[in-house]
């Protein structure tokens, strides 16, 4: 059984056990979560409509706060000697998903 969820404005494929990471949630770390399952496989069953699917919750457990890769910004004017260097982390938070209720 796998579910396609809303985590952090994209969609994600998930199944009991997995760890993904989303955009950061204001949740300390080994607390619950709930995630918004827009589709439902359950072997040759797959369940799309959204009454259906109001009673589906997909649950998770927050392991950790993290980090993405540093990237870095550079603006440049020819001939003006203006330069700036910004860089940026985007704050995460890694779940682990717990279990798939229908």
């Amino acid at each position: 059984m796998y579910a396609i969820v809303r985590a952090g404005g994209r969609q994600e494929k998930v199944s009991v056990g997995d760890v993904l990471i989303i955009d950061k949630v204001a949740v300390k770390a080994g607390e619950s979560i709930d995630l918004a399952p827009l589709l439902l496989v359950d072997g040759d069953k797959v369940t799309s409509d959204a009454a259906k699917l109001a009673k589906v919750s997909v649950k998770a457990e927050v392991v950790e706060s993290a980090k993405g890769p540093k990237i870095t910004i550079m603006k440049y004017k020819n001939k003006t000697g203006y330069r700036k260097r910004q860089g940026h982390r985007q704050p995460l938070t890694r779940v682990k998903v717990t279990a798939i209720e229908a």
